[in-house]
């Protein structure tokens, strides 16, 4: 979850705010002009986030704040109405939020207008993110490049990075110290790879890709075939692994290659990992489908565009998962989806309505178990009077 989940905006040094921000309005400035630009006026600011103001625009922002504790020069946002109540006493200068948006006394600050002011907040977060992950520029020592390399304009090597033979690396490029970049990669434009990155052989990274430390990706698949005397012999994995554009992929993550020449695992254009997540050779994830943590994806699997998968999940080889799939952490899905827009939990997974339907009944098992106790033994006992009563009536007659 973003920060600012509760309203809140985090606070950020003001001349990082001032980079990101002009990388918007002023995209053909350079970076040392960037920095020597003081401040923006709240209509500028509304014009990038396609807002409204209400109030007078030409004031001058400086610095992102939390609306609770926010001085005069920053911006602040309000998205969740539990947060209302700052909105009457904050001094930020501007304030993001909902068009709809009904005040309930005077406001003193101006309002910009927007259709989600969430949303905008996390578009200012990223340009931010953005701008001060792509400063760093030139090469540090030491540091390793190898021979036929081609590289893009201003891009930055860390020191005790290698860079292998053959490899393309677009413009923008930011490898950070220790990443090692096997031969025959490309890496395209604006991707970011974060320190101890390791890409085998033969990977295709796409533009503005952002991949974090300790994450591994080409790796062998887990292929071994077994031997009549028990023992396995390892299958050689001779694929590769193709991640498209726009993609993240948290901390020591694991995606390995395809098994045959000219096959890929591919990450489709979009898809956003989390940390410590397992992706099995020849797997390929749909654009726009998110993963959280520690979730396994078994061989050969295929999943849908547009997934939404919680954390601890494991997907067996050989599946097809439908597009627009809900999965519930730490499901286990045993067999394909087949319909799309399934809202699945459970292992074994199953429909999430009939899921808790079934857990509501399994809640009640001790005390439905200690019903049916009571009533075997009520059940026991009037067997056992009925029994007396007919022995009674036969000596009777």
């Amino acid at each position: 979850m973003l920060p600012g989940s509760s309203g809140e905006l985090l606070g950020v040094e003001s001349q990082a705010f001032k980079i990101f921000l002009l990388s918007f309005l002023k995209p053909s400035l350079s970076p040392y002009t960037l920095l020597t630009t003081m401040e923006f006026t709240i209509n500028q600011i509304a014009g990038m986030l396609k807002g409204d103001v209400q109030g007078d625009g030409q004031l001058k922002i400086n610095m992102l704040g939390k609306i609770q504790d926010a001085k005069q020069g920053q911006i602040a946002f309000l998205a969740n109405p539990k947060y209302e109540q700052f909105i009457y006493t904050t001094q930020a200068s501007a304030v993001i939020v909902k068009r709809d948006f009904q005040a309930k006394k005077d406001i003193a600050t101006t309002l910009i207008l927007v259709d989600d002011p969430y949303t905008s907040f996390t578009l200012l977060l990223e340009e931010y993110h953005k701008a001060i992950s792509f400063q760093k520029s030139g090469v540090e020592d030491p540091s390793f490049i190898s021979k036929n390399v081609t590289v893009g304009k201003n891009i930055y090597r860390g020191a005790f990075s290698y860079i292998g033979n053959n490899v393309t690396i677009g413009d923008n490029v930011k490898i950070y110290p220790h990443v090692f970049v096997g031969d025959n990669v490309a890496i395209g434009n604006n991707t970011i790879l974060h320190a101890n990155v390791k890409l085998y052989a033969d990977t295709k990274i796409g533009n503005n890709c952002v991949i974090h430390s300790g994450t591994v990706i080409g790796s062998d698949g887990f292929g071994f075939a077994p031997q009549e005397d028990g023992s396995y012999k390892t299958i050689p994995q001779l694929g590769n692994v193709i991640i498209e554009d726009n993609v993240a992929i948290g901390a020591n993550t694991v995606i390995d290659c395809a098994t045959l020449y000219g096959d890929s695992t591919i990450i489709r254009q979009g898809v956003k990992l989390d940390n410590l997540i397992q992706v099995a050779h020849n797997v390929e994830i749909g654009k726009n489908t998110v993963i959280a943590a520690q979730t396994g994806i078994s061989g050969s699997s295929k999943v849908g565009e547009n997934n939404m998968i919680g954390g601890q999940v494991g997907i067996a080889g050989h599946l097809v998962i439908a597009n627009n799939t809900g999965i519930g952490a730490q499901a286990g899905i045993g067999k394909s989806i087949k319909e799309e827009g399934a809202k699945i939990i459970g292992s074994p997974a199953f429909d999430v309505k009939e899921y808790y339907k079934a857990y509501a009944v399994f809640k009640r098992l001790p005390d439905l178990n200690e019903r049916l106790r009571e009533l075997e033994r009520k059940l026991h006992q009037l067997n056992g009077s009925l029994e007396s009563q007919i022995e009674k009536m036969e000596k009777d007659e």
